[in-house]
């Protein structure tokens, strides 16, 4: 395979855009990406497209970012993979551009999650995104689903829910500072533990918000990167993990063994490994989620992430920086838009430009997790080839 570079990238703001449909978000992502590349890039110059989606009511997902984006010549291919979509919308792209077959690929991630209160549009949205024949008739949507692994690593594990508070309160304060993010104020420990209870253990501030919002990425390979810019950042490493769907199949629930195999495969794939990694954007749809990944993807040792999230080691100063964009609980969490965003906000800290810039970053991972906790995705960058 040949190198693979970003050389652009872009995103909207997340929040509600009760104004803006996704044909209003796409355009607006693709021209902070294109304006990003800093020789120039011509929409002509991009061979294909890649699309993650899950929840559009704006007809034909392929269709729409081909019209509302000028991009009626090229082959673009919807991705739906729950939770894990925008990252695995990197990763196709990825062997596309790296297999030789495509110079520069567009992927975009675009979700309007927000007004998806309508009966229909919701309970598409749950059949993307849960079990409808086994989970969702025993009252399993997102946070019950969650709610059981986080229950039951909070019975084995020393972490309580102060720790998951711990989690919350950092990336709330990490959005403060993001203009891109939907929640930006600060809370304490003592709210989170005080809100309202959406499911046990999970209270209110447990949770991450719904949204709408649009990200973009501009991918070459490496024989072709330096037409458009003289910073590329490298796709070091991809992965994809899957796992049993349904909760009474599933060994452990302390663990999300799709997370270890996605992060494996990336790892191996980059040749780094979890101690290489200077910065990540973690999936934190739950706060408790964010703990377990901390151990699934090696960054501490199984029932260490209690330790890890109260030594500060995963704030900003840290040695370890966990999502400095405020993570899908602040920064918020179109789904089909998530993993871009993620890698939109990793090249910008590569780069040197972050809202919260984590000085000296080099390697930087992004992680999803969904389905419900049955597939996961894992990209790698780095500012080195490799």
């Amino acid at each position: 395979m040949r190198p693979v570079a970003v050389v652009g990238a872009g995103m909207t703001p997340f929040g509600e855009h009760f104004d803006l449909g996704i044909k209003e978000l796409l355009p607006l992502a693709l021209a902070e990406a294109v304006g990003s590349v800093d020789k120039g890039i011509d929409r002509a110059q991009i061979d294909a497209a890649w699309f993650g989606e899950l929840t559009t009511t704006d007809g034909f997902p392929s269709g729409v970012l081909a019209d509302s984006c000028g991009l009626l010549d090229i082959p673009i291919t919807r991705v739906e993979n729950a939770c894990a979509t925008g990252n695995d919308a990197v990763r196709n792209a990825f062997f596309a551009v790296a297999s030789g077959h495509v110079d520069v690929a567009l992927v975009m991630g675009a979700d309007k999650v927000r007004e998806t209160s309508a009966r229909a549009t919701f309970w598409d949205w749950m059949a993307m995104t849960r079990d409808m024949a086994w989970d969702y008739p025993l009252g399993l949507v997102a946070p019950a689903n969650f709610a059981l692994h986080a229950a039951r690593y909070l019975h084995e594990s020393p972490a309580t829910r102060e720790h998951m508070a711990m989690v919350a309160v950092k990336n709330h304060h990490n959005a403060v500072t993001n203009p891109k993010a939907h929640l930006r104020f600060e809370i304490t420990v003592e709210q989170v533990l005080s809100a309202p209870m959406v499911v046990a253990p999970f209270g209110l501030y447990d949770c991450t918000p719904q949204s709408d919002g649009a990200a973009a990425l501009l991918i070459a390979g490496g024989d072709v990167a330096d037409r458009f810019t003289d910073s590329p950042i490298w796709v070091r490493g991809v992965g994809l993990g899957l796992d049993r769907v349904m909760h009474q199949h599933k060994r452990d629930m302390t663990t999300f063994p799709a997370t270890v195999r996605a992060a494996k495969q990336a790892f191996d794939m980059a040749g780094l490994t979890p101690a290489d990694v200077d910065v990540a954007e973690v999936h934190d749809c739950f706060s408790a989620v964010e703990l377990i990944s901390y151990e699934d993807l090696g960054f501490c040792d199984r029932f260490q992430a209690a330790d890890l999230i109260a030594s500060g080691a995963t704030a900003l100063g840290g040695r370890l920086p966990v999502n400095p964009s405020g993570g899908l609980k602040a920064k918020g969490h179109p789904p089909g838009a998530t993993g871009v965003a993620q890698c939109v906000e990793l090249v910008e800290q590569l780069r040197g430009t972050a809202a919260n810039q984590i000085e000296g970053a080099r390697v930087a991972l992004a992680h999803n997790i969904g389905g419900p906790t049955a597939v996961s995705a894992v990209t790698l960058l780095s500012t080195d080839r490799g």
